[in-house]
């Protein structure tokens, strides 16, 4: 019997025995694999792997007794429940893991230091009082503009030059390979790059052995504020660089020539070109590249915390939220930190989510 049949009748029974087998296999093996890995008894290599083949064989498993428990209704029902099916779990995982913490981390931020006691808005009085915190929001506020910017401008002119270029994948490859390294891996290498050693002593660091070669005097870049601050930007921009060349060449490559050629017929320079014709045609592709960049500076840690630990005057959102966290233990502030950086995301998210409905990318 076709599977159209099925769906115009009632289920039969041996349709509803191998729904419910199915079910009883997927329940055992979920649960089964649950308590295992809870139990802590095997070594952690096996652990790794049975964790790996338990999860991905379970969503199988979950996903295939949805849809066999589905197609025991009529077609007019299945067509109406069948998408919640696929979608559900996805947006039941997002909320255990987003929409629950973030309403814990909301409660957290009205209560004292151990959350046993309600203090109001205290956290976030001390969010716009603290020296260490002003410091903080103007240091995040640095990073969103330079990291940003930088990344995307450079990114842009990298993709345009590339473009016309005849070792464009030698090119595109070398500027995305950063890509592949972790923030802290940067990190490391650049802390390296900026070290400096006085008293006439050989430089092992890039910088400032380039700096002594023209006959300057070497400098504690990282400790120099406020400039510190720029040159961990550099690190940032130097990883984000090869993603917006990415995306951004792909865009270009989608301008129609036949809009250049007739700019060029026109009399247009080739910068009035790029400023006319081509940054509107791939201006969706700019602003993506600018928010989902914007989000990454916005949270960005791991650069902060491996080259100064928030020292000399570096401090971000994120070092001061992990540090109030997990250093002193005040879970009234770090939750206050985690509020203020969600409410700095929101906007950028909505306005994706916008960008993306105008062009009925949910259509």
């Amino acid at each position: 019997m076709s599977d159209a049949k099925k769906l115009t009748q009632t289920a039969s029974a041996p349709d509803l025995v191998k729904t419910l087998a199915v079910v009883a296999v997927t329940a055992v093996i979920a649960a089964g694999g649950f308590f295992l890995l809870r139990n802590d008894t095997i070594p952690q290599i096996l652990t790794t792997l049975i964790a790996v083949a338990w999860g991905v064989l379970s969503v199988v498993l979950i996903f295939y007794s949805l849809n066999l428990v589905s197609q025991l209704f009529r077609a007019k029902t299945y067509n109406k429940i069948v998408p919640y099916i696929f979608v559900g779990p996805a947006i039941i995982i997002l909320a255990w893991y987003l929409l629950i913490p973030t309403v814990r981390s909301l409660v957290f931020s009205f209560m004292n230091r151990d959350s046993t006691q309600f203090v109001g808005f205290e956290n976030y009085r001390y969010l716009f009082t603290d020296r260490s915190m002003l410091v903080s929001i103007r240091n995040t506020l640095i990073w969103l503009v330079c990291g940003t910017a930088f990344s995307v401008v450079l990114g842009l002119i990298a993709a345009i030059l590339a473009d016309r270029s005849y070792v464009e994948k030698v090119g595109k490859t070398f500027i995305f390979l950063p890509m592949s390294i972790s923030l802290v891996g940067a990190g490391v290498i650049f802390k390296f790059m900026y070290s400096a050693k006085f008293g006439g002593a050989e430089q092992t660091g890039l910088l400032n052995a380039m700096v002594v070669a023209c006959g300057g005097e070497p400098q504690n870049w990282l400790q120099n504020a406020p400039w510190n601050n720029l040159f961990l930007i550099a690190i940032f921009v130097w990883l984000q660089t090869g993603f917006a060349l990415v995306v951004l060449s792909a865009a270009l490559k989608a301008v129609p020539e036949d809009m250049i050629e007739a700019a060029r017929i026109d009399g247009a320079g080739e910068f009035r070109i790029l400023m006319q014709v081509i940054i509107p045609n791939i201006r969706g592709s700019i602003i993506s590249v600018s928010t989902t960049i914007l989000l990454a500076a916005l949270k960005c840690f791991d650069i902060v915390y491996s080259m100064t630990n928030g020292m000399f005057g570096t401090e971000v959102l994120a070092s001061q939220q992990y540090k109030q966290m997990f250093t002193f233990q005040n879970y009234g502030r770090g939750s206050a930190i985690a509020i203020l950086i969600l409410i700095g995301v929101s906007p950028v998210v909505y306005y994706n989510l916008k960008e993306f409905r105008n062009r009925e990318a949910f259509k």
